[in-house]
């Protein structure tokens, strides 16, 4: 079986095991360095990373095949990727670069299988007299027209 294969079949073995985790990224070098990135519905363990690891280093021999192995959470720093990684993030600020390179940033709302509802507030001129009103409005966004998005880290 293919190295690649192999280990894409212990990893979905894993997580079959696991519902609340999911597969956010999975490379591996030429020199097969593997990396995965797990993200949870309520987050991820450090437990739940060695668990990954096990499953996936206790079943190959590195006598055939020679690896490295990193499993790790998928950081704030992370593009968001999946719909479920979104909808673990309702209720965020999140900042979204779309493919026109423009910037949007605001509460994401609500997530589906197609697009994200981001509900921006702002302020803006009266329509009369002088002064700003806040607004709020809701955006819908394709993902297909989403490049990358971020949560927001607020201290």
């Amino acid at each position: 079986m293919e190295f690649k294969k192999r280990i894409e079949e212990l990893l979905n073995e894993f997580l079959e095991s696991r519902e609340d985790l999911f597969l956010v990224d999975l490379k591996i070098s030429a020199g097969d360095d593997i990396t995965v990135i797990l993200d949870g519905d309520n987050g991820v363990t450090l437990q739940d990373c060695l668990d990954a690891s096990r499953a996936v280093e206790f079943n190959m021999d590195r006598e055939e095949h020679d690896f490295s192995l990193q499993v790790m959470s998928a950081g704030l720093s992370e593009p968001l990727s999946s719909p479920r990684q979104y909808r673990k993030n309702i209720g965020r600020e999140i900042e979204v670069l779309l493919n026109d390179a423009s910037k949007i940033e605001g509460e994401l709302a609500k997530v589906d299988d197609e697009k994200i509802i981001l509900i921006l507030r702002y302020r803006k001129p009266k329509d009369i007299g002088k002064g700003k009103v806040d607004v709020e409005e809701e955006k819908e966004i394709p993902y297909s027209e989403i490049k990358k998005a971020l949560v927001i880290i607020k201290f």
